[in-house]
């Protein structure tokens, strides 16, 4: 039997078994078994996956996610800008220091605004 290479140029339709199953929890599983002699690199992600009421399944890796790089950082935050021509400023907290959040969420949108105002003056001034 000669073995089958998948590659992104060629796709092959194979033999094998599927066991679909569902936890107790309620989420359900899906297991394939080849019968057939295939060579491919292994692989793992994130995939839509539908199931059929016939038993047909269909998946479709979902794209990486594209994360925002910071240009400025502080302790409990970050401002990055977005694909989208967004700026983002991203603030996170324990809950048990609940009572530090607006001290701390004040100072340090402080300091980044100081930073970007600072960058802009740079740039104002190399112009």
């Amino acid at each position: 039997m000669e073995k089958i290479i998948i590659t992104t140029e060629r796709q092959a339709t194979l033999d094998g078994l599927m066991t679909l199953g569902m936890l107790e929890n309620g989420l359900h599983t899906a297991d394939f078994q080849c019968c057939e002699d295939v060579e491919l690199d292994a692989f793992s992600g994130t995939f839509k996956v539908e199931g059929m009421r016939d038993g047909n399944v269909y998946m479709t890796e979902k794209p990486k996610r594209i994360k925002n790089k910071p240009i400025f950082r502080e302790d409990d935050s970050s401002f990055s800008h977005g694909k989208d021509k967004k700026y983002y400023f991203f603030f996170s907290l324990d809950e048990d220091q609940l009572e530090l959040l607006p001290e701390k969420l004040v100072r340090q949108a402080s300091v980044i605004a100081q930073k970007v105002l600072r960058e802009l003056i740079l740039k104002q001034q190399t112009v």
